[in-house]
């Protein structure tokens, strides 16, 4: 039914069979196998005779079918083996292509899992956090500013509500919610005040309201077809993966072509011709180009999820390998969220234990011990001061000392005391509160009556303090030999002793520092954003070295007098924004953007998803963010920690960096495969080094299991210390384009190589080209493997890499080794791909020229040792670190 809000609550309440308590989770168990889940239908998946039957959508495939008939049909049925071998490869073909469409749909599915949003609800009286998706109708949900809400609800109660719903209605501003009677029954649903909607985001206020339909029986599930989120889209590598490949298969099949014609007019078959042509058309179009980069790409974020960092969108991943400028908030950001005693100043004279007993006596937070360790609930700061307590030996459990009276903490008097029995007799007070207010009403210190000098000097300290960004708290007592009447500020907080200054903050977290170095180091700028006073911020920022000499802090006040076009201009000026609001973020997002630079911005707030949507990488804050900044965010951090970004960062030009790799390795070969038949057909050798059958094993062994090893290579050492990628730069650059095609001529020239050894010198007599066709097609699918290893670096040796740091690489080595052993040595598969024995001769030149590509390019990589593209010069470096200190 949709007519929940012309209906009396209490009738809604019988009919839900609901209370205000929430439902039992057993009966939210029931319900959610009779309703289903709270979610929206996702479009079906197509069967798998469906998928199977779109693979033959593939041009290459349906040219490899015509191939394997006209194979069957010219030879009368009698000589079959080519054409069925033909049609056995299509369909594993078919099989790898889908089994690798199903893992990255998999790992997609598991990233929308872990970002999928959650929701407060009333089960068995008690208020629980689950996943949205658990909801049912009956149940009782709670709403706060930041949230989405989960599902379609009547509003119980409410206050100062107001929800945007512009998704569902059009309604650009926030729609006052409250809690009427029935509404008509034909009210437009941008009238629904006392229902709040599944989908729609809480901007302000708080409510509690009865759950009344979920999933696709929602005013948004009723009209799923335009609100359901669009299709994964191709992220911007992968289109340009996709233009790519349709490029060189035109490449490679005008070369196809051109060497079918120059066959036919060197008197070879027709048939022949036409198969060898075919083959290797399939085994050099790099089709699974586009499918590697997204399966690589879903198994770095992943990656990425195991380090704190929930990528919500893959364009992200790109994106963060450019990234240039990293925007944090500071509190619970930079910093760990919990003020601790940094020092204790005591006047001379003074106890340190009297003055950690007045800390935490005079105190409302309760010392709790976990561990072994002294923990505290309660005021942050009030907390603060009973762990510092407990730390230097005053637990504020032990003291025996109960709390007969207090006069609370009040903004005004900026003080707060507590009364003790004292032992001997008589009570003691307790009092703590700001240094200049408690000083006032102090008239002793603990050598005696306070002079002038003594009140400068705790003034000066108190000073001191603030100076570095602590927040200074003073603690005093007074003993008093009876009860006073009233426990009143002006009885009792006066005539006290002055016992001494805590100086507090929220210190940074300690592995910071060493993430904002590696942020100096790689070229990307650390910038603190925050709501906190500048001195504070500033101090923390020296301490991170996120403020460095001749950098500056501006205040948003400072902001809202200065230009657009000022901050443009000035922006690389300042490390530092204090006392900023939301707007302001949006301003220096785009300050930094117009300077070129690609930024990284935090928020959790509801105001700051506008700044989140805004940044090219949004992250939102995974503990203390708002539903509404999780939704704007491209990232959310799931320890809400600076050092998870920096670690995304890493991760993302890892992933960038694996996938140059897995196109360098399928490209190069590819190459090597062309030269290899091309000039076969040019130098009319007679016979062409390689049959149509090999060509396709090549694909098979050779293509996926290395390219996707490829794609998991550890983040290369030195990652991070190179300056930012170019956003716009293009993937094929002069290095890249120079190294693939001299290495696809290396692997190319060392298959002729074996060809001409086995047809010249070690073919035995009569048996020179099968001999030499063997030692091509042995050299060629080995080569590949070996050359693997080379492209796990573009510089450094795989020795220094370490042959065994990739795991997935060593088995894709073994597996394609042991597959093409198998064709190789086992007479029955000898005669399906036309292989036969070697002897000890030619297995020794075969293996010498299959290695060769690791010597070969890592003389090459030794020549260019000196240059390291876009690394940090080491004098660079150095003065980076001695700046870092």
């Amino acid at each position: 039914m949709g007519d929940w809000h012309s209906r009396p609550v209490s009738q809604i309440m019988k009919e839900l069979d609901s209370r205000a308590g929430g439902l039992s989770s057993r009966e939210a168990a029931a319900r959610l196998e009779r309703y289903g889940p709270n979610q929206l239908e996702a479009p079906p998946r197509p069967s798998l005779l469906l998928r199977v039957l779109g693979q033959l959508k593939d041009p290459m495939i349906l040219v490899l079918l015509a191939a394997a008939g006209l194979s069957l049909a010219a030879s009368g049925g009698e000589d079959w083996l080519d054409g069925a071998i033909i049609l056995v490869i299509v369909v594993v073909n078919s099989v790898l292509s889908i089994t690798q469409e199903d893992h990255a749909q998999q790992a997609l599915e598991e990233l929308r899992r872990m970002s999928s949003p959650m929701a407060q609800v009333l089960r068995d009286g008690q208020r629980v956090k689950l996943a949205a998706a658990a909801l049912v109708p009956g149940d009782v949900i709670l709403v706060e500013a930041g949230d989405q809400v989960p599902a379609d609800a009547r509003l119980l109660e409410c206050s100062r509500l107001q929800t945007d719903e512009s998704a569902m209605t059009g309604e650009s501003l926030p729609v006052e919610k409250g809690c009427r009677d029935a509404l008509p029954a034909d009210a437009p649903l941008g009238d629904w005040s006392n229902m709040v909607l599944s989908g729609s985001l809480v901007t302000a206020g708080r409510g509690t309201a009865l759950v009344t339909a979920t999933g696709m029986d929602t005013q948004m599930g009723r009209i799923a077809g335009l609100l359901l989120e669009d299709p994964e889209g191709e992220t911007p590598l992968q289109r340009r993966m996709a233009e790519i490949s349709r490029s060189l298969s035109f490449l490679c099949l005008a070369v196809c072509a051109v060497m079918f014609g120059v066959g036919l007019l060197r008197g070879k078959g027709l048939l022949e011709m036409f198969l060898i042509a075919v083959s290797l058309a399939v085994a050099a179009i790099p089709e699974g180009l586009p499918a590697i980069v997204t399966i690589v790409l879903a198994l770095g974020v992943q990656r990425m999820a195991d380090r704190g960092a929930i990528v919500k969108k893959l364009p992200a991943v790109e994106t963060l390998g450019c990234a240039s400028v990293i925007c944090s908030d500071k509190t619970g950001t930079l910093t760990q969220n919990r003020m601790t005693v940094q020092t204790l100043w005591l006047p001379p004279g003074g106890r340190r234990r009297e003055a950690l007993t007045a800390g935490c006596l005079c105190s409302d937070a309760c010392l709790v011990w976990k561990a072994g360790a002294p923990t505290a609930s309660g005021d942050p700061t009030e907390a603060a001061l009973v762990v510092y307590a407990a730390q230097g030996g005053v637990d504020q459990g032990q003291l025996n000392c109960p709390r007969a009276g207090d006069i609370p903490f009040d903004s005004d008097r900026k003080c707060m005391s507590t009364l003790h029995p004292r032992e001997g007799g008589g009570w003691v007070v307790y009092a703590k509160g700001a240094p200049d207010v408690l000083l006032e009403r102090c008239t002793h210190g603990p050598e005696g009556p306070l002079t002038p000098g003594q009140r400068r000097r705790i003034l000066q300290a108190n000073e001191a303090m603030a100076q570095d960004a602590l927040r200074v708290i003073a603690v005093a007592r007074r003993d008093l030999s009876a009860l006073p009447p009233r426990l009143e500020p002006e009885q009792v907080e006066r005539g006290l002793t002055f016992l001494g200054l805590f100086g507090l903050m929220d210190p940074p977290r300690p592995e910071v520092r060493s993430a904002v170095h590696k942020c100096h180091l790689a070229g990307v700028r650390p910038v603190m954003i925050t709501g906190d006073h500048r001195s504070t911020a500033a101090a923390v920022a020296r301490a991170l070295d996120i403020l460095r000499p001749g950098d500056l802090a501006v205040t948003g006040a400072e902001l809202d007098f200065m230009p657009q076009e000022t901050l443009e201009e000035d922006i690389d000026k300042f490390s530092v924004f204090a006392r900023v609001s939301p707007e302001h973020k949006m301003r220096i997002v785009r300050a930094w953007q117009k300077r070129g630079c690609v930024a990284a911005m935090t928020g959790d707030g509801v105001n700051d998803a506008p700044a989140l949507r805004a940044a090219d990488i949004g992250c939102a804050m995974g503990r203390s963010g708002t539903d509404v900044a999780k939704g704007a965010a491209d990232m959310i951090l799931t320890d809400d920690n600076f050092s998870t970004i920096v670690a995304a960062i890493e991760e993302g030009r890892g992933i960038y960096a694996n996938i140059r790799k897995a196109i360098h390795y399928l490209l190069s070969c590819n190459i090597g495969e062309i030269v290899t038949l091309f000039a076969a057909t040019l130098l009319d050798l007679g016979q062409t080094p390689l049959v149509p059958v090999q060509l396709l094993w090549l694909n098979l062994v050779t293509d996926s299991l290395p390219a996707l090893a490829l794609g998991v290579e550890p983040v290369e050492e030195g990652a991070m210390e190179k300056q930012p990628r170019d956003s716009s730069a293009g993937l094929f650059d002069r290095d890249f384009s120079i190294r693939l095609a001299w290495q696809g001529l290396m692997v190319g020239g060392l298959t002729l190589a074996a060809y001409f050894l086995g047809l010249l010198w070690l073919g035995a007599p009569g048996q020179e080209g099968a001999a030499a066709n063997t030692m091509a097609f042995a050299t060629l699918t080995l080569s590949q493997l070996f050359h693997a290893f080379n492209v796990r670096s573009e510089d450094r040796s795989v020795f220094a890499l370490g042959l065994f740091s990739n795991g997935a690489m060593n088995k894709a080595f073994l597996a394609g080794l042991a597959l093409q052993l198998a064709v190789l040595l086992l007479p029955p598969l000898q005669g399906v791909f036309s292989t036969v024995p070697m002897d000890g001769a030619q297995w020794l030149a075969v293996l010498a020229l299959a290695a060769a590509p690791i010597p070969i390019c890592e003389g090459a990589k030794a020549l260019s040792a000196a240059p390291r593209g876009t690394a940090v010069p080491p004098a660079a470096r150095a003065e980076r670190a001695g700046a870092a200190r």
